[in-house]
């Protein structure tokens, strides 16, 4: 399983927030980890980068402005800067 963790900060990316902007979720759904990070679960480096593909298809259909693009854009770095998503990428 890949696990990929989205540091909070003042975006803080929750299952509620995903919710509330009706942004899509990774197939095996997040975690929250003990300091209040979010956590995206994959079963591997394949279902992480269709998940991304999916996402930024996602993303180009909603205004430049909403919150969400915000949210994405925190999901879609996460993502690409993991050590095992480069690699498979690679």
């Amino acid at each position: 399983m890949l696990k990929i963790n989205i540091p909070g900060g003042p975006d803080n990316v929750s299952q509620d927030l995903l919710n509330q902007y009706g942004i899509p979720q990774p197939l095996n759904g997040t975690d929250i980890e003990i300091n209040g990070d979010t956590v995206l679960l994959f079963d591997d480096e394949q279902q992480a980068v269709a998940y991304l593909d999916g996402l930024e298809e996602f993303a180009s259909s909603i205004d430049d402005h909403s919150p969400a693009k915000n949210i994405i854009s925190l999901i879609v770095s996460a993502i690409g800067n993991d050590e095992f998503v480069q690699t498979y990428l690679q």
